[in-house]
Order: C-alpha cells, then sequence, then structure tokens
C-alpha cells in the first residue's frame, strides 16, 4: 500500500470559495455574513470534484489512501477572529470527512484548527477532539504561525502551545507543521512562507527541549523539511554549540519529513541525509505545483517516481516510505485499516 500523508482539498466546489469570501465580507459589513446553513454542497459534487481531480490521479499514479485536510492556504488563521476561525474550520473539516466517507478507501482525514493570532490554543481543542472522536481523523496540521508571516506566535517549543500537545499525546495524533497564506508581501505564500516555516519549526525544536516534556509528540514537517536536508551539517555544529544531543537522540524520535520535493536530486538529497525511518511518502498533489516538468515530461508533484527511482533506498526501506513510517507516526490510520483487514 502507497499512503500519500500530504493532501489538501484544493479542488472543494466553487460554493465553498464563495461562502468564504462572504464571510470576509461580513467582518467589516454584519449584514453580509453569511449563515453556515446558507453553503449547500450535495455529494454528487464532491464525487465530482474528487473523482475527477485528485482520485484519478491517485489512481493514475499509483497511490491508495491519502491523508487528506483542508486546503492550508485557505485556513488564513490572520483573517478575522476567532469565531470566524472556528466556524471555517468545522466547515472545511465537515468537508473533509464527507469525502472520507464517500471514498473509505483512498481517503482518511486530518484536521484543520481553528486557530486565532493573540487566541489561547485551548480554544481549538473542541474542534480537534470532534475531528478525532466523531470524524474519525488520524492527525492535525499545527500552524506555528497564525499571524500569516509576521510571526507574533511564541515558538513551539514554548508552553504557550502545551495544551494541544496534551491533547495530542492524549489520543496518539501526530501534527503535521504547516503554515497558510502569507499576508506580508516579503514572503511569498507557497515558495517562501511554507519552505521558511519548515526551517523555522525545525530550528525551534534544536533550540528547546520540548520533547524531554512530550516523549512521545510527533511534528511531521513537510515539504522535505525546508532547508534542513541541504543544511544538516549546519544543524548539527549548531546543535553541538549549544551544547544539544546529537540530533538523531534530541529529534529524531519525534521528528518526520515528507516527500513533497519536486525533483529527483531533492528527492535523493532528502534520502541519503536523512534516516529512512523519519520519512513518509507524501505528493502535496493539486497544490503548489501543479505544472510539467519540461526536463522529464511529467508533473512536478509526482514525488512516486522520484522515490522509485532513486539509488539510495532499498525494497525494504521503500515499504517503509510508502506505508510502514506512516503506520507508525499516525497510530490511529493503522488501527483504521487493521480495522477493515488492511
Amino acid at each position: 500500500m502507497i499512503i500519500d500523508c500530504h493532501g489538501h482539498y484544493t479542488t472543494a466546489p466553487k460554493a465553498l470559495e464563495s461562502w468564504r469570501n462572504q464571510q470576509i465580507a461580513g467582518i467589516k459589513d454584519p449584514s453580509a455574513k453569511p449563515k453556515v446553513a446558507d453553503l449547500k454542497i450535495s455529494d454528487d459534487e464532491l464525487r465530482e470534484s474528487i473523482e475527477t481531480n485528485q482520485l484519478r490521479l491517485m489512481k493514475e499514479r499509483g497511490s491508495d489512501l491519502t491523508i487528506f485536510s483542508p486546503r492550508a492556504s485557505f485556513m488564513a488563521h490572520h483573517i478575522g477572529d476567532f469565531e470566524v476561525s472556528s466556524t471555517w474550520a468545522a466547515i472545511c473539516n465537515e468537508l473533509c470527512y464527507r469525502v472520507s466517507q464517500l471514498f473509505p478507501d483512498h481517503f482518511i482525514g486530518a484536521a484543520m484548527l481553528p486557530q486565532s493570532p493573540g487566541v489561547d490554543p485551548a480554544t481549538c481543542i473542541p474542534e480537534l477532539e470532534k475531528c478525532v472522536k466523531d470524524y474519525g481523523f488520524v492527525g492535525i496540521n499545527l500552524n506555528p504561525d497564525p499571524s500569516g508571516g509576521h510571526w507574533t506566535s511564541p515558538p513551539l517549543t514554548d508552553r504557550h502551545w502545551y495544551p494541544i500537545y496534551e491533547k495530542m499525546v492524549e489520543y496518539d495524533i501526530p501534527a503535521m507543521i504547516h503554515v497558510s497564506t502569507s499576508c506580508n508581501a516579503c514572503f511569498h505564500t507557497t515558495g517562501a512562507h511554507y519552505l521558511n516555516a519548515d526551517t523555522t519549526a525545525f530550528m525551534q525544536c534544536l533550540q528547546g527541549d520540548l520533547f524531554k516534556d512530550f516523549p512521545t509528540l510527533k511534528f511531521v514537517i513537510p515539504h522535505g523539511g525546508g532547508a534542513v536536508p541541504y543544511h544538516w551539517g549546519r544543524f548539527r555544529g549548531l546543535a553541538q554549540e549549544m551544547k544539544k544531543p546529537l540530533l538523531q537522540d534530541h529529534l529524531l524520535n519525534n521528528i518526520f519529513f515528507d516527500t513533497c520535493v519536486y525533483h529527483q536530486p531533492g528527492i535523493d538529497l532528502l534520502t541519503k541525509v536523512i534516516p529512512v525511518d523519519n520519512i513518509l511518502f507524501a505528493s502535496e498533489m493539486i497544490g503548489a505545483v501543479r505544472g510539467i516538468d519540461p526536463e522529464s515530461g511529467h508533473y512536478y508533484d509526482d514525488t512516486k517516481r522520484y522515490v522509485q527511482a532513486t539509488a539510495n533506498l532499498s525494497e525494504e526501506e521503500r515499504f517503509k516510505v510508502y506505508e510502514g513510517n506512516a503506520r507508525r507516526v499516525f497510530p490511529r490510520l493503522d488501527a483504521a485499516l487493521k480495522a477493515k483487514g488492511k
């Protein structure tokens, strides 16, 4: 089985975006504020949006199951207040749940949290609990910068975040560390802000001792870890200067990286530098980079091609990347698969 640990509902019916635009308009003009009941998306519309997009490509490219969460750039936690984020998160999570019910063999949910700048992360817990207990979601997306590119929140190692970590440990779910839209003109959302955040999250964890307090906490840092694999020597050296343990002891029991890297040399580097037990297959397909690479003639985000082609992995190691590691990092996913005899 090939499990893609990083998928977003980027192809949701247009009615979702229209409702969101009305919600945003309602922040300044309360008379324009829509009701949740105003959003009407049928199961047939959901089926069409998935069958002609993600599911079609999964079948063409040879992946079996996607951990599916709301569109990352749509999270936009910096817009409005907690009430706005809470309503928006609930709508987006419910759509992903409905997709998982329509296509139970191919999609399983991960939750968007109703984060809001300056608001206690504990306010996210009711939505997290609902998604895990009622929807059967197997993970969450955690935005380390709800301000949208201004980084006003404390580092991930700060006690500010502990209420979410405590709930993650209780439910044995990992968090993908994933920012959303950048509202800072200095940082392009997918080309800079995402990759900056991946690198920043890793460095924050390196500087702190979070995993002493939460030894079973698990983070997935997406997009191949940002700059991390390329600058592994820098991070090793900084850890040494800070009198931290070796990285494999300090961080690699708790931090994992995905394969959302869109060329062969990048995957070759990732699989050469990062231990195989810390790499999870992912594509984020129909995401940030949707075009065809003129050098290869294949889609940039067809990441299975790169994992299959790299000389750095044995077949046993490819199994870990494709399936084994995801089952270990997402225990609720493993339990759900075993319940189906998989």
